[in-house]
């Protein structure tokens, strides 16, 4: 696998852009801002065929997504459908920071047959209603976790999410994985399944509520 992590926006955003080596798909996950670097760093790829991964609908994450779009001409956005709605709403934004993402294209919530086999769609609601993690095979493998994890933390869930729900998700989705697997999220350094397991504070407190 090959991959390349460009921060993005005014916060930073991990924008990711990932090439199975089984695979002829350039996956560019959550494409937050700065869309002419990710379209340069695209190029490096090689690759003809692109796609568009969102972990979840929040402006943060999807504020470049309009002119990636026009620049890449990718073959699908995915989203999961319960953060749609979000998606599209005039008041997905963060004041005065930033507006509403602008141009979006439409979205999917399933991948092609050959897009499938590259990686899985691991549901991780809690953040919002339809976060996703997306699991890439390799050694080690890599999960993609947007805001639902981060290295000693977790995902807010006062814009939208719930912390109960965000709690199941990483502790029945994410922490029974290998402890080598390497977690990519939406802010911040890498990680692993196994550190935060051992060490992340707000997985050890059973009592964790976040807001």
């Amino acid at each position: 696998m090959k991959l390349v992590t460009l921060p993005v926006g005014l916060i930073q955003t991990n924008c990711y852009l990932v090439r199975p080596d089984a695979g002829n798909l350039l996956y560019v996950i959550d494409p937050g801002g700065d869309a002419s670097d990710i379209a340069r760093a695209a190029a490096g790829f090689s690759c003809s065929r692109i796609a568009v991964l969102l972990t979840h609908a929040h402006v943060d994450h999807t504020t470049g997504l309009g002119e990636t779009y026009r620049l890449l001409k990718p073959e699908f956005v995915y989203l999961r459908k319960p953060d749609v709605e979000m998606y599209r709403s005039p008041e997905n934004s963060l004041l005065p920071y930033l507006g509403p993402a602008k141009d979006l294209p439409e979205t999917v919530d399933s991948v092609p047959a050959d897009a499938a086999a590259d990686f899985e769609i691991i549901p991780l609601p809690g953040h919002t209603p339809g976060g996703s993690g997306f699991l890439f095979p390799g050694n080690p493998a890599a999960l993609f976790s947007g805001d639902t994890i981060f290295a000693g933390s977790v995902g807010r869930t006062d814009l939208g999410g719930d912390p109960d729900v965000l709690l199941k998700s990483i502790r029945d989705r994410i922490l029974p994985l290998a402890d080598d697997i390497v977690i990519y999220p939406g802010h911040g350094p890498s990680t692993t399944v196994g550190c935060e397991r051992k060490t992340n504070p707000y997985l050890r407190n059973p009592g964790y509520d976040q807001w």
